[in-house]
């Protein structure tokens, strides 16, 4: 085979509300990290192993703003996209590298009452396309 795939499917709690960050061109990028969690028992001691990852996730324009105003710390959610690392310079000069998990389709799990419901899957390309269409105004009727 000679492609490859870089795709990312998580279910998680938030860590932290969805941090903004706007541009001068309009756009927008939210981050907010997620916690998976992983239990197991060990056979050979029998005790019970719990494991947490976490997972920085971008979301980008509207889909963004639908994150920043519909969830908080601790929410379920599903992400689905790909990972790219990005490359960073600190304060102190030293080249950082972080991961990240770059969100194309979402779905909220919790509800206002902790339920998990049926929601739909919110395509982020939908989003962006809907959002791109609505603003032009050069119909020919």
């Amino acid at each position: 085979m000679s492609g490859s795939l870089n795709k990312v499917m998580l279910i998680g709690n938030l860590g932290d509300e969805v941090k903004m960050h706007h541009f001068d061109g309009g756009g927008c990028i939210g981050r907010f990290p997620i916690a998976t969690n992983e239990s197991y028992t060990n056979k050979t001691t029998g005790e019970k192993v719990s494991n947490t990852e976490w997972h920085n996730v971008v979301v980008r324009n509207k889909a963004a703003e639908v994150c920043e105003k519909y969830l908080k710390k601790g929410d379920k959610i599903y992400v689905e996209g790909k990972i790219k690392t990005r490359k960073w310079q600190s304060d102190d000069g030293i080249q950082r590298y972080s991961t990240e998990i770059h969100v194309s389709e979402f779905n909220f799990l919790s509800t206002k009452n902790d339920l998990t419901t049926n929601s739909p899957t919110i395509d982020v390309k939908e989003i962006d396309s809907e959002n791109q269409n609505s603003d032009s105004d050069d119909l020919p009727f």
